[in-house]
């Protein structure tokens, strides 16, 4: 984490989402631990858990190494915002889900904002025949959780729990994962949790 980003004891914010595997990977961070700071808090973004010697790990010792230090990272941290934006299909990143519930097992608070507005159930049903052609004949038979959330109900009743809010937008096109206005919003939600949580220790 850089000094420009680090703001003396601000709760840390754990920046979860697929923004990890974009090509400016690094400067998408960097911009969203830029608003981190202007709303008080310190970001975390997994690419901060630098592997040392990771070009001489075998593939498999360089997951567990990412996978333990992000878990590292998530247990430093005061709470987390995630992008549940979704990613090469109808749902999120499946690394996201993960940290989501382990964010919560540590009875850490968990925002998430997703730049897609249609519901769960919506964007399966709006699965063209096409890709649904590649799905086996089970899944094509299975059931479609429908209650109405913006996520599967485990990742939806989580960020629902925590503030009250699951933030939704439509963005143009070619910024659907890249928008951070519903991550603004969720530092704003995420400021006021933190000012209550003062006033009411007061």
């Amino acid at each position: 984490m850089t000094e420009s980003t680090k703001v003396s004891g601000a709760p840390r914010v754990y920046l979860a989402g697929p923004e990890v595997f974009f090509p400016d990977a690094l400067a998408q961070g960097a911009e969203k631990k830029r608003l981190c700071t202007k709303f008080g808090f310190t970001g975390v973004f997994p690419l901060d858990n630098a592997i040392a010697d990771a070009a001489s790990l075998s593939p498999e010792a360089l997951a567990r190494a990412i996978s333990h230090g992000n878990e590292s990272l998530m247990r430093s941290c005061d709470l987390m915002i995630a992008n549940c934006t979704p990613f090469r299909g109808v749902s999120m990143d499946a690394g996201t889900a993960f940290e989501i519930g382990f964010m919560r097992a540590l009875g850490r608070p968990v925002l998430g904002y997703s730049n897609v507005a249609a519901d769960h159930a919506a964007r399966v049903r709006a699965t063209p025949e096409a890709a649904r052609a590649w799905w086996d004949q089970e899944t094509r038979q299975a059931d479609i959780e429908d209650f109405g959330l913006a996520e599967n109900l485990m990742i939806a009743i989580a960020v629902l729990d925590t503030c009250g809010r699951f933030v939704l937008r439509d963005v143009a096109p070619d910024r659907v994962l890249s928008d951070l206005d519903g991550f603004r919003d969720c530092l704003a939600l995420a400021a006021d949790m933190f000012r209550e949580r003062e006033r009411v220790r007061r």
